[in-house]
């Protein structure tokens, strides 16, 4: 979803943002992960902070602001982590502006990012993400 001002930004909560498209992960990609970070296991599971360094991929497909100078990911409100993911799933995810407020001279908002592996009944990963816009 596009907001073409921010005072558009601050009037559309709540609101829907649409589903992006599958992705993949590879195992290159999580055995990269895993090298960088530390993080996870070398068994071909996705480790679960990389669920939550995707929501940064997907937030791009989810919400587009170009009133901003320029957009900051200000962090996570909550984060909750579901069931092992092996790599060469696709996963998608599915985005909901819940918050907006003015804040640090722009405008804060909260969007619940809901990261779906392809066939599983729940969520692999639900983000209360943080954005700060600025004009």
């Amino acid at each position: 979803m596009t907001f073409d001002r921010l005072d558009d930004l601050l009037k559309a909560p709540p609101a829907d943002l649409g589903v992006t498209g599958w992705s993949v992960v590879e195992a290159v990609s999580v055995e990269a992960f895993v090298e960088a970070t530390g993080f996870g296991q070398r068994d071909g599971t996705i480790p679960p902070l990389m669920f939550l360094s995707l929501t940064n991929l997907f937030m791009p497909d989810l919400i587009s602001v170009p009133a901003a100078s320029n957009g900051v990911n200000y962090g996570a409100d909550s984060v909750r982590f579901g069931p092992p993911v092996k790599a060469g799933n696709r996963l998608r995810a599915k985005g909901r502006l819940t918050k907006a407020e003015p804040a640090g001279g722009g405008v804060q908002t909260t969007v619940e990012i809901v990261v779906e592996a392809e066939g599983e009944k729940e969520p692999v990963c639900v983000v209360a993400s943080l954005s700060r816009w600025m004009p």
